[in-house]
């Protein structure tokens, strides 16, 4: 069956826990994706509002180049045989950068898309985020959290939000690669990563040369550099924790490439 990264699923079939899901820092395989947006305010801004300014005001002083825009914030989750089911709303990043403090995390569940890039010599091509972000030196797959642009028809539309985010930060298109056959997913402490190969016709060193200059060209300068990751050696690079499960699933062969 031909994976769908858009399917709609029955809203009575969500739940906000994940105690059913296979186990965290595993990737597992999914059949596909329904991410409804609600109309009006998650509940976890109305109830958290002066936390959330007063958290956002210390985030800024620190790092003056933060910006307050607006992501998509999950209020439920769910994952059946069909696949992962979510409803959330348009929500402030300060809102999000409150609740990932969190120790438990409460209040809701952060989702976002990772598109897994491979070189045609067999590594993964990640990008090293700048000083001036929310992840300073961390190294992950260019990706970012589903935006209100990502929208379509009250559905997040996964596979716009990952050609969008690589052509962003990389300038490389998804459109020249060839993509892997399933979706997968991976969680961890109520973050939900969802995951598509994409192999393109290049070696590592080739696309990291493409993504170093179009770094010199991007309106955005949020990324740092670019990084070819030929193992699964948790050490080889200050990797984001949603990295570890996907670079160990990858060499380790669990996506039976």
């Amino acid at each position: 069956m031909k994976t769908n990264l858009n399917m709609k699923f029955p809203t009575s079939d969500i739940s906000d826990d994940l105690v059913d899901w296979p186990p965290e820092a595993t990737v597992f395989p999914i059949a596909g994706v329904d991410l409804r947006v609600l109309p009006g305010t998650h509940p976890f801004v109305t109830a958290e509002e002066a936390a959330i300014r007063e958290n956002w005001a210390k985030e800024t002083a620190a790092n003056p180049a933060l910006f307050d825009g607006r992501l998509v914030f999950q209020q439920r989750l769910s994952f059946s045989e069909e696949g992962i089911a979510g409803e959330g709303y348009v929500t402030p990043f300060s809102a999000f950068m409150w609740w990932r403090r969190q120790p438990q995390r409460q209040g809701g569940l952060h989702i976002f898309a990772y598109p897994v890039l491979e070189s045609s010599d067999g590594a993964l091509v990640a990008i090293r985020m700048g000083a001036h972000t929310a992840n300073p030196g961390q190294v992950y797959f260019a990706a970012g959290s589903l935006e209100p642009e990502d929208i379509v028809d009250g559905r997040c539309d996964i596979e716009a939000n990952m050609r969008r985010e690589v052509h962003e930060e990389t300038g490389l298109d998804l459109a020249d690669a060839v993509a892997g056959e399933g979706l997968f997913a991976s969680h961890a402490r109520r973050t939900v990563t969802l995951l598509r190969l994409f192999r393109f016709d290049l070696t590592a060193d080739e696309m990291v040369e493409r993504i170093e200059a179009h770094m010199l060209v991007a309106e955005d300068k949020e990324i740092a550099g670019a990084a070819a990751i030929r193992s699964a050696d948790p050490a080889a690079h200050p990797y984001n924790v949603a990295m570890l499960p996907v670079i160990d699933w990858y060499f380790g062969k669990g996506n039976r490439r």
